[in-house]
């Protein structure tokens, strides 16, 4: 057995500490100052943590490569197989034409911009980022605003802005899988303390959409359906995280969002002339007046349904037990760790929940979809593997990071880091959300940023006499913060709306509203720690 050691360096926490985070600082500067492709700083950093793992740590070479296969395979399945497939559905309604349709359908509910900011920007953002995240919503929701008439700098700021409050149960709950996988935690205790966290992002956002859209007048005079629409959201997303399932919530969410926003009085009035003019200064698409029949729309609003029924019924408590018995369970090959303690930990063993994971009941979702929309069986598999090549560099990134922080996880860098941070006290509870931001800023994944410090925010919260819980889920919720500053994003707004290099115009105008919601999210997780807030916990 391989046992972990807090402090292998000089026998000092602090120079072990330093020494432990040399991988996390390799690629935050390959990232951050150097403009390295993530796939490839993914790997570099990977080098290093092999390397600090087996010549600082002692972990034998064998072990090391091991973690970080283990670390891999988990950015594999279940990880990208949900990301793959959920791209996949989107993929075969591009292609037959039935998301051009619900593109109309979306145009068609309001012709107010400041209600169509939130319809596109804000619900249909979240149900993409339920369904795919890593950069869809932006990129698709921005051109939808493009094509209604928005100017390209204010859709791809609202874009960016709006995708926000879904992220962390973003690509049918990867992120909060993820970290409940890293740290250990139970995923349904994650979730709930997530769910009380984000839905507070909820109510602000489309407030802050309205303003962004048409300013002081946009607040005043369309204040009451973006309240509504954001009360719902937050009700939805609450309410689905804590008592039916992580990966619904996002799309429980988005579905109430727009359902109340629609059924706002009001909501669906024509806006002002002076209003439209002010705020639509770009081109309309033309193809928005095209009339489309009532079944195409139908078929066109069917895969989102599929995937609703789908996992609501894979959440019935008899169906739940069946689909849980084809999980398999076993010893992961050539690992044996033990925590300082002498403990083995929970790495040496591999769950894989072969069917009931989200990936799996995502692609049975696809099948119906191919059916549904008259998609050739042919086609339907080689818009699979287009997915799958399109997708290729993310795959990378994503087994590149994972394996990363498994590493450092397995071999105690991370016990050390977070041991030594837990010097902040209890003021590690307002700084928690921070390190999320951060790592979401520069990764442009709160998956990514979750597998990085999720298990670092959990030994730290142990070691200060925190709850682990409302720490890691701190990390992720901070982490949503950090998305619509992260180069990744700003470069996918910018290409989505044809402004390629200006990203720097991009950042300036999100930074402040992105600094503003995280200092509202430190306070809130704070107070969550005494207990001003402490009754918000379960």
């Amino acid at each position: 057995m391989f046992v972990q050691e807090l402090e292998p360096v000089a026998d000092s926490l602090g120079l072990s500490a330093l020494v432990a985070t040399l991988p996390l600082l390799t690629v935050l500067v390959l990232l951050g100052a150097v403009r390295m492709k993530a796939h490839r700083a993914g790997l570099i950093g990977l080098g290093v943590a092999t390397a600090v793992a087996w010549l600082a740590y002692g972990m034998p070479l064998g072990q090391t490569a091991s973690s970080a296969a283990q670390g891999a395979v988990f950015g594999l399945f279940p990880i990208l197989w949900i990301v793959v497939n959920a791209l996949w559905v989107y993929r075969m309604t591009v292609r037959t034409r039935h998301f051009d349709i619900l593109r109309r359908s979306f145009g068609r509910l309001s012709d107010d911009p400041r209600i169509q900011a939130l319809v596109i920007a804000f619900c249909f953002g979240a149900l993409l980022e339920a369904l795919a995240g890593f950069g869809a919503p932006v990129a698709i929701c921005s051109v939808m605003l493009v094509a209604l008439g928005f100017d390209p700098v204010r859709a791809a700021v609202v874009a960016l802005v709006a995708n926000t409050a879904p992220v962390a149960f973003g690509a049918m709950g990867t992120p909060v899988v993820t970290l409940a996988q890293v740290t250990g935690l139970p995923l349904d205790t994650v979730a709930t303390v997530v769910g009380r966290q984000t839905p507070l992002l909820a109510l602000v956002v489309p407030l802050l959409l309205v303003a962004l859209v048409d300013g002081g007048r946009g607040l005043r005079e369309t204040w009451v359906p973006a309240a509504v629409c954001g009360l719902a959201f937050a009700a939805a997303q609450f309410a689905a995280s804590n008592y039916v399932s992580a990966q619904l919530a996002d799309i429980g969410a988005a579905l109430a969002g727009a359902g109340a926003l629609v059924a706002v009085p009001g909501a669906r009035r024509p806006a002002a002339e002076p209003v439209r003019a002010a705020v639509l200064t770009g081109a309309r698409s033309e193809d928005l007046d095209h009339d489309d029949p009532r079944a195409e729309v139908v078929r066109a609003y069917t895969p989102y349904a599929l995937i609703v029924v789908i996992f609501s019924i894979a959440q019935i408590p008899p169906v739940k037990d069946f689909l849980a018995r084809a999980t398999r369970t076993f010893d992961w090959p050539f690992l044996n760790v033990g925590d300082p303690a002498g403990d083995p930990v929970g790495g040496n063993v591999l769950a894989l929940p072969l069917v009931s994971t989200g990936g799996t009941l995502v692609l049975l979702a696809g099948v119906g979809t191919a059916a549904v929309l008259g998609v050739h069986a042919r086609v339907a598999v080689r818009e699979w593997v287009a997915t799958v090549h399109e997708l290729r560099f993310a795959i990378l990134t994503v087994t590149s990071v994972l394996a990363l922080a498994y590493v450092m996880n397995l071999s105690g860098q991370a016990a050390t880091i977070g041991h030594f941070v837990a010097d902040a006290g209890s003021g590690l509870a307002f700084l928690s959300p921070v390190l999320g931001w951060f790592g979401v800023a520069v990764t442009g994944s709160d998956t990514s940023a979750n597998a990085l410090f999720g298990s670092l925010q959990v030994t730290a919260a142990e070691q200060s006499g925190l709850s682990p819980e409302l720490l890691a889920a701190a990390n992720s919720s901070g982490g949503v913060l950090g998305k619509m500053i992260s180069p990744q994003n700003l470069t996918i707004a910018c290409a989505a709306v044809g402004l390629a290099g200006k990203e720097g115009d991009l950042l300036r105008k999100v930074l402040p509203w992105s600094i503003g919601l995280l200092l509202v999210m430190c306070l809130v997780v704070l107070g969550q720690s005494t207990a001003v807030l402490g009754w918000m916990l379960p």
